[in-house]
């Protein structure tokens, strides 16, 4: 009898612990999405910057303390500067998620445009063509 009392307690204890584990996903609705009204070209140097700055705010932000990361290309010939950050309840994964989500929604909308932003309700990624506090 105390055997399967046992059982029934590791039972609804397991039970208990699972019920209570929360799973989010990150809220990638989008708050809004701005483009600068400059424009680039393809072959513009700020095409090489602007690829670098847009991965290493993918890349660095998940990982940084608060989730919050600014950055500027090491391309003097033709400059970007880049902020992202991440709501901080948000695992890494969640975040990088969430980043990828307001990237691909700020380039749809920015196309060559030398500076954009996008928000959506757990992160926000920008970039810009001159130095900037958010």
């Amino acid at each position: 009898m105390i055997g399967s009392s046992l059982k029934i307690s590791v039972a609804f204890l397991a039970f208990f612990a699972l019920s209570i584990m929360v799973v989010s996903i990150p809220n990638t609705g989008v708050r809004s999405v701005l483009c600068n009204s400059g424009t680039f070209t393809g072959g513009d140097p700020f095409t090489v910057s602007l690829d670098y700055v847009l991965k290493e705010l993918q890349s660095a932000t998940p990982t940084v303390k608060n989730y919050d990361f600014y950055n500027i290309s090491p391309y003097p010939n033709a400059f970007a500067y880049g902020h992202a950050s991440c709501n901080q309840n948000l695992s890494t994964s969640d975040c990088t998620t969430c980043l990828e989500a307001a990237k691909n929604n700020m380039l749809g909308s920015c196309q060559m445009r030398i500076g954009g932003r996008s928000v959506l309700n757990d992160c926000t990624i920008r970039y810009e063509q001159y130095p900037f506090d958010d």
